[in-house]
């Protein structure tokens, strides 16, 4: 199976802007390819009897060469793969638009134009070689690492990315899958809000909900920054701590996610879930900030990779099982509000936490797919 390796690059002044000389390519190729397919179905809109062909991403690349590498002779500063690349994307992104592709759970939207500073990448084709604490990258040498890379690799394509003010690589390779001794056979994951996880075993993980626990720093850092100077340094400086601010609270959610589905993956052999309707849940207004702080779909991302790799099955529900309405015990189903935590069954007299009875549900339903 083929996994992505990312990490964060150790860097001086001079390898920062280098690196930041080929965003702004990489940029800039996107967006003056954007402009041109614009202007292109603009055309064929106004002019239905005399369309012109949509681009394809070789004709971008030459009509970038005859047109906008004369022109800007800072292009040729950089490697010749971070437009290439770009462009490579943007053809992707338009073809994911064209097709009506869904992703996370919605449609994919229109390609829209980056602004400098925000999700700076590019991408890097050629020699690339890796060593023990460092990574060799075409027209930008040997960069060092903060941590070991694994060693006996040759991507061929590398992602070097920036969040914050912190530069970051990432390439993928092939592993062999890595079957890991189970302790226990089949278990049933609950996602909650106030409680992250509750498996079928009993066990619960708490959720940490970074994002409301940081609001409140976040706010005078985003009031702090409108007060500033537009173009300013300290405007500059102010929109940093911001962007700071919200990469801490996404790693927070990444680093416990991590250490949820390697636990599930390595620990048990049959992971259930529930195939959960985010958009639906998210049209809540009352819940709908407390779902975006679970991260739902990098949960079930992670597991479905992780279970390939560690020999575990991940089996899906459908999400019109009424997990939560469904005594565990005798199996009957009887309406229950939101604000209802505990499941006092009427046929049986059972009493049991909620997300623990739905659990067992989905945990006895990997009986009934197997």
């Amino acid at each position: 199976m083929r996994i992505s390796f990312k990490t964060e690059l150790k860097l001086n002044n001079r390898e920062r802007t280098q690196l930041a000389k080929h965003a702004g390519v990489a940029r800039h190729a996107w967006n003056w390819g954007l402009d041109l397919c614009q202007k292109i179905l603009n055309y064929n809109r106004e002019n239905p009897d005399d369309k012109l062909r949509f681009p394809s991403a070789i004709d971008l690349h030459k009509f970038l060469v005859k047109w906008v590498k004369a022109e800007n002779p800072w292009y040729y500063e950089v490697s010749k793969t971070s437009p290439q690349y770009a462009l490579r994307h943007l053809s992707s992104a338009f073809s994911d638009f064209f097709r009506k592709k869904m992703a996370n759970g919605r449609r994919v939207g229109f390609p829209r134009f980056k602004k400098k500073g925000q999700h700076d990448s590019f991408t890097l084709q050629g020699t690339i070689k890796i060593k023990h604490r460092s990574i060799q990258l075409p027209k930008l040498g040997i960069l060092k690492t903060y941590e070991r890379l694994p060693q006996g690799l040759a991507p061929k394509t590398a992602v070097v990315s920036r969040t914050a003010d912190r530069w970051f690589v990432a390439f993928s390779y092939e592993i062999e899958p890595n079957p890991t001794v189970k302790m226990l056979t089949a278990v049933g994951v609950d996602l909650g809000i106030k409680t992250l996880a509750t498996l079928s075993t009993g066990e619960t993980f708490p959720n940490p909900q970074p994002y409301r626990k940081s609001q409140a720093r976040l706010a005078r850092l985003q009031k702090a920054a409108s007060r500033k100077v537009k173009g300013s340094k300290n405007r500059h400086k102010a929109n940093m701590k911001v962007a700071k601010q919200h990469a801490r609270t996404a790693n927070i959610r990444k680093d416990t996610l991590n250490k949820l589905t390697t636990h599930l993956a390595k620990s048990h052999s049959q992971v259930v879930i529930e195939d959960l309707n985010v958009s639906g849940l998210m049209a809540n207004h009352c819940l709908a900030k407390s779902i975006a702080d679970l991260g739902m779909y990098e949960f079930r991302r992670q597991l479905t990779y992780k279970c390939e790799l560690y020999g575990s099955e991940l089996i899906t529900v459908n999400r019109f099982f009424p997990s939560s309405k469904t005594c565990s015990g005798c199996g009957h189903i009887q309406d229950m509000s939101l604000k209802e935590r505990v499941f006092n069954c009427q046929q049986c007299n059972a009493s049991i936490d909620r997300d623990l009875n739905a659990a067992i549900n989905l945990r006895n339903q990997a009986l009934i797919l197997a």
